[in-house]
Order: structure tokens, then C-alpha cells, then sequence
């Protein structure tokens, strides 16, 4: 049985005075749950998680990592660097990177391979467009950027992984695909990770990142293949945030 996960995505929100609110008030909520629950925020208040979170329930990481160790890449945070910071977690891949930062297949791959060599669990983030939706194209985009992840890594790296379907239409945006929309994506993922090792398939997180909330969160995680959520703003309240971890329960 997998353990549910669920992971905040701040994305570039906070403050040191906001987020040692919310972070308190997250631990505090998060007693007997049985889920497992993580925040990744912007790199500059990883130190703060870090000083805050250690020793709590509640994990943390980062939401990029470089794929190049050192050296001379002017602002890049390279995996070892958020080793220093006790990141458990990378978001990689996010829709956000791909669409604003112009972010590659094989770049996505490449900082998966970094993430892995450093022992951080990355959050590999898969997701179509709305126009690719209507295309009927969902299967064929899923296929293509999780392939290019998969090409790169060893069958044993396939259990480090932990997938994130986030259908680009539904973030922030209010809409949110329906539980079995969803699930039958996160089933095509679980074959296609199944083609490359079919026993770490079975174990393999696989989050919706689609705008889950309160509202939708348990009949969303009630799904067989998924496994948790990638939170974006509804991580930014702590009640909200609870909730969620809860429905998980």
C-alpha cells in the first residue's frame, strides 16, 4: 500500500515573518496524520525551513535544481547546495518552468539524473495543455515527457521518483479535471514506469497537481493510482493545506 504524499508548491510567494506563521501552524496541525506531507518553497527561505522543520513531520525542498554540479551557470542552485539545506524533495519539470523558462524534455531529464546522484527525491511534473486535451493528445504528451525521464535513469532509479500529473488547463484556473480524468492519466503513467521496472512501478507516488482543494481532495486521492497532490495556492493557507493532508488519512 502506498503511503499518500502531499507536497506544497509555494511557487514565488512568502516572506520570513509569513512563512514562520505557516509553518508553525501547518506542524502544529499535522498530529496523527497518517500521510506523508512536505513544503517546497523558494530557495532563499530553504535556510529558514531548515532551522524551523528539523526534527517535525513535515518536510521540505526545492522547486529547481541546475543539472550541472559547479561551476559557471550565474544563478543556477545546484543539487549538492540544497543537500546543504536538508531538502528531501525538487520540484522538476514544473509547467511553469516549461512554459515561462522554456524548459526541455531532455533538460527536465537531466536535472532528474542530478537530483537522483544526490539523493534528493525529485517530483517530475507531467502535464498537457488544454489544446493538446482537445487534440486528444493527453496520452501521447504524458508518454513523451515522463520517456525522456525514463531514458536517462536506471530500472532501480525508477522507485526514487515520485510523479506529479498537473493538466497545464487546470492550474489556477479554477477548473480541475475529475477524478476519473484524472486517474486515467496516472494509470497510463504507471504502466509507462512499469515498461521500465514493473516492481518499483507499483510503489511509485504519482501526485495531482491540478488545483486539488479541501473540496475535491478526498474524492481525488480516493482514486487507485493517485497517490497525494502537488498544492499550489491552497499550500499557502495552513488550514487549507491540513485539510488536504487529512483527506489523505
Amino acid at each position: 500500500m502506498r503511503r499518500k504524499l502531499v507536497v506544497g508548491n509555494w511557487k514565488m510567494n512568502g516572506s520570513r515573518t509569513s512563512n514562520a506563521v505557516l509553518l508553525s501552524e501547518i506542524v502544529a496541525g499535522l498530529a496523527a496524520s497518517g500521510a506523508a506531507s512536505a513544503v517546497c518553497v523558494p530557495a532563499p527561505y530553504l535556510a529558514q525551513c531548515q532551522a524551523q522543520l528539523a526534527g517535525s513531520p513535515l518536510g521540505w525542498g526545492a522547486q529547481d535544481v541546475s543539472a550541472h554540479a559547479s561551476g559557471a551557470y550565474t544563478g543556477e542552485i545546484s543539487a549538492a547546495m540544497l543537500q546543504d539545506f536538508g531538502c528531501c524533495y525538487v520540484v522538476i519539470g514544473h509547467s511553469e518552468r516549461r512554459a515561462y523558462h522554456g524548459e526541455s524534455d531532455a533538460q527536465v531529464a537531466a536535472k532528474t539524473v542530478a537530483a537522483l546522484a544526490a539523493g534528493i527525491t525529485p517530483i517530475v511534473c507531467i502535464g498537457e495543455t488544454l489544446a493538446q486535451r482537445e487534440a486528444g493528445q493527453t496520452d501521447a504528451v504524458a508518454a513523451q515527457q515522463l520517456g525522456a525521464v525514463l531514458a536517462a535513469i536506471s530500472a532501480d532509479d525508477v522507485a526514487k521518483l515520485v510523479l506529479a500529473y498537473e493538466p497545464v488547463w487546470a492550474i489556477g484556473t479554477g477548473k480541475t479535471a475529475t477524478p476519473q480524468m484524472a486517474q486515467d492519466v496516472h494509470q497510463v503513467l504507471r504502466g509507462q514506469l512499469a515498461a521500465k521496472n514493473a516492481v518499483a512501478a507499483a510503489g511509485v507516488q504519482i501526485l495531482y497537481g491540478g488545483s486539488m482543494k479541501p473540496e475535491n481532495a478526498k474524492e481525488l486521492m480516493a482514486m487507485p493510482d493517485i497517490d497525494g497532490g502537488l498544492i499550489g495556492g491552497a499550500a499557502l493557507k495552513a488550514a487549507d493545506f491540513l485539510a488536504i493532508i487529512h483527506a489523505a488519512d
